[in-house]
């Protein structure tokens, strides 16, 4: 069904880029720091291994590499950037934001450049506000760029988290078009989750200070049952909500980016939907759970699978609680 409205603004992705670091942690690798084997972590996440950052690098490293990926590979021109929306947890430094970093980097003097953190759904967030600048018609060359280093929060002994986090960076380029592009978003937030999936130190409530003995504070933490029913719940009532809101049903759908957060989590979100097999697009298994970057870099490794109209809907839970779903033609 064609759901594009005449004589509207759209914000359309007409660009894509990744950066995935070289270096690899594999299940092998863990089951020489930690009670764990490669049988009990593939049937309980799905992953096999998952990249980490090199310590001399940052978060902004990533994204420049992911932007330079696309202008290298769509020919698009830097100088026409007016504006560059980050979605990380792990910024290079408490201040300024990444973003502004990032500009620095590439060389552009005249950018708006800011960070959004909602977590694990940061990529849907920023796209919804990105894809609003473009609707208004003010700006016409945004970038969407999800990522982080969250290796660096992991606890390397922990296996409720070792297993599961892993770095990388997805870039995207919204454009306007009448054609078709970005139609609708619904995303939600609440204070509910915050003791069952955090990094409490950091910030002013628990400022990391060398002579704190509570170094766990430092890691990140999560309750995986609590946030294993919650993402699989808020993300299944949120593609429902968006498909509603547009009168669009599961078969409309050509298919589903979910957030690679753990395979069983995407199975159950699609059994939940009953999306058709081989609709749902996942590549966790390589490159494990990336915070915001998942649902850019599981588009651009799987970018050659889509044509131009076909409907993509994108769905994320993250801390927070955080979670939503979004919903766009692909015009590329």
């Amino acid at each position: 069904m064609n759901t594009t409205l005449p004589n509207k603004l759209y914000a359309a992705i007409t660009a894509i880029g990744g950066y995935i670091p070289q270096n690899k942690r594999t299940n092998s690798d863990l089951e020489k720091l930690c009670d764990t084997n490669d049988e009990w972590i593939i049937k309980r996440t799905g992953i096999k291994e998952r990249r980490i950052l090199e310590d001399e690098l940052a978060t902004s490293d990533m994204a420049v590499r992911a932007i330079e990926d696309l202008v290298a590979k769509y020919g698009k021109n830097l100088d026409e950037v007016d504006a560059i929306l980050v979605a990380t947890s792990t910024p290079d430094m408490p201040m300024p934001a990444t973003a502004n970093i990032i500009a620095e980097k590439l060389g552009l003097t005249h950018v708006w450049a800011f960070d959004i953190n909602a977590a694990c759904s940061g990529f849907l967030y920023a796209l919804d506000m990105g894809a609003s600048l473009v609707e208004t018609g003010r700006y016409k060359n945004v970038l969407i760029v999800g990522a982080d280093n969250i290796s660096t929060y992991v606890d390397i002994h922990d296996r409720s988290t070792n297993i599961l986090f892993g770095d990388g960076a997805g870039v995207v380029l919204l454009q306007p078009s009448t054609e078709g592009g970005i139609m609708d978003a619904y995303l939600q937030s609440n204070g509910d989750g915050r003791a069952f999936l955090n990094i409490e130190a950091g910030g002013t409530q628990y400022p990391i200070c060398l002579a704190d003995n509570d170094t766990q504070k430092r890691y990140l933490r999560q309750d995986g049952k609590t946030v294993f029913k919650k993402a699989v719940q808020s993300m299944s009532d949120a593609c429902t909500k968006v498909m509603e809101r547009n009168n669009i049903t599961v078969e409309d759908v050509n298919w589903v980016v979910p957030h690679q957060a753990n395979q069983r989590i995407i199975d159950a979100v699609g059994r939940s939907l009953n999306i058709p097999e081989g609709r749902t697009l996942s590549n966790i298994e390589y490159l494990g759970n990336t915070i915001a970057a998942t649902i850019p870099l599981c588009i651009w490794e799987n970018v050659k699978l889509m044509k131009t109209g076909d409907l993509v809907m994108l769905t994320a839970f993250g801390a927070g609680f955080s979670w939503g779903a979004s919903i766009f033609r692909w015009m590329i």
